[in-house]
């Protein structure tokens, strides 16, 4: 690189502009000769032969600026938009909890697309319903709160409908097992790898905040009570075990789990109302508050784009998948099919998966840089009939505006911090 260059922009210096400019010091050999006595129309033309070499060098700077905005609209890019806003308006105390059953590491659904693109657009009440959400503390007092939402049209949603079919046996791997268990202290304790965590329920989830996890609310609710286990949560973080960080074992027998305890859980009633078999699969989603803060770096969180509009139609994400015991599994794929709450796509996982941050590598034109966001949340399982044939796809919650402002708005205690996504 040229001194005075700019890596990557293809800016030039000053110097270098001069230089590489095709336009002489004007009239400069007329000069030199003694030719000073010009008529009115040499002083016009050398007058514009001046302007132009103070323009050239102009034009040397603007082409790579040019060059530079047509080049990044070719990267994809996270969109710019300005999003609504989900504000507490009631808080009323509930009774105590009951903890009764084991956690489903995973859920099934046979309402695919087609049947959630026929379902009516909820209204405003709806919404405000499905969002409403119930906190749970560690001391075991659980509140409901009612929120209000602004700035939001919700005439362009569609909302799933109830399908039932017979049940038939589940694989979440299709054809040959495209994970990869990751390995190594070099990755494990670095980021991306580093933002994911277990759940002592059995799931997974990704850090999103200083003390913040996000996950599926079917790790921690069944839809009716809470799950065993809910009442003491805890989030587990790989680390290594031997002092000497620098040993990089090929093996993860040196890793082992550190436990922080969670303050409080936040799950929406949209998932609380029912089950995975109706609405309820768009809400698959819950937020958990550490009681002290973690020291890793973690994900931010991102509004679903289209899937057309993902790097390569892929998704990508990491878990503990219960078939890899104490491994690390990540994964990547193309996305399917999509609804405007859930994202279709065959990237393999197994029970212990659900709860991953399902994310994106994509353009941020504010801070100019490649940025990874959370676009969804790993759900469970789905047979889908796409023109009369029935097929099996891996869903996840995408991470629509809404829930953004919501979940953000969890997280930062405030909207001013949540409005652009």
């Amino acid at each position: 690189m040229h001194r005075g260059s700019v890596a990557g922009t293809g800016f030039w210096s000053w110097d270098e502009m001069a230089e590489r400019s095709p336009v002489r010091e004007p009239d400069r050999q007329n000069m030199q000769h003694g030719k000073s006595n010009m008529n009115n129309n040499e002083r016009g033309v050398n007058f514009c032969t001046s302007m132009a070499s103070m323009l050239y060098p102009l034009l040397f700077l603007l082409l790579p600026l040019l060059h530079v905005q047509s080049s990044s609209h070719q990267k994809p890019q996270w969109p710019l938009q300005r999003l609504p806003v989900v504000l507490p308006q009631q808080i009323e105390e509930r009774p105590p909890p009951h903890f009764i059953g084991p956690a489903h590491l995973e859920v099934t659904s046979s309402c695919g697309p087609e049947c959630h693109k026929k379902a009516p657009a909820p209204s405003y009440w709806d919404l405000q319903r499905f969002l409403s959400y119930e906190t749970l503390h560690s001391n075991g007092q659980l509140t409901e709160t009612v929120v209000g939402i602004y700035g939001f049209n919700p005439n362009t949603l569609q909302t799933p409908a109830t399908e039932q079919r017979p049940s038939r046996a589940k694989r979440q791997i299709f054809g040959y097992d495209g994970r990869f268990s990751i390995v190594g202290h070099d990755f494990l304790l670095n980021y991306p790898f580093s933002a994911a965590v277990k759940l002592s329920t059995g799931c997974s989830g990704t850090l999103v905040g200083n003390q913040h996890v996000l996950t599926a609310a079917h790790c921690i609710h069944d839809g009716k009570n809470y799950v065993k286990g809910t009442q003491r949560l805890r989030v587990g973080f790989l680390k290594s075990r031997q002092k000497d960080a620098l040993s990089n074992n090929s093996t993860n027998n040196k890793m082992k789990f550190q436990w922080i305890r969670v303050k409080r859980t936040h799950v929406p009633k949209g998932w609380i109302k029912g089950n995975a078999n109706d609405i309820g699969m768009d809400y698959d989603y819950a937020l958990l508050e550490l009681k002290k803060a973690h020291k890793r770096k973690h994900m931010k969180l991102g509004v679903s784009p289209s899937a057309k509009q993902l790097p390569g139609k892929r998704v990508q994400f990491s878990g503990f998948d219960n078939d890899r015991p104490g491994q690390l599994v990540y994964r990547f794929c193309k996305a399917g099919d999509e609804t405007y709450d859930l994202l279709y796509q065959h990237c393999d996982a197994q029970p212990g998966a659900s709860g991953s941050g399902v994310y994106a590598r994509m353009w941020d034109r504010r801070r100019r840089r490649w940025e990874r966001k959370v676009i969804g949340i790993f759900s469970g399982h789905q047979w889908v009939d796409l023109n009369g044939a029935s097929q099996e796809f891996n869903v996840a919650v995408r991470i629509t505006p809404l829930k953004y402002a919501q979940i953000c708005y969890w997280i930062k205690g405030n909207y001013v911090d949540c409005r652009e996504g």
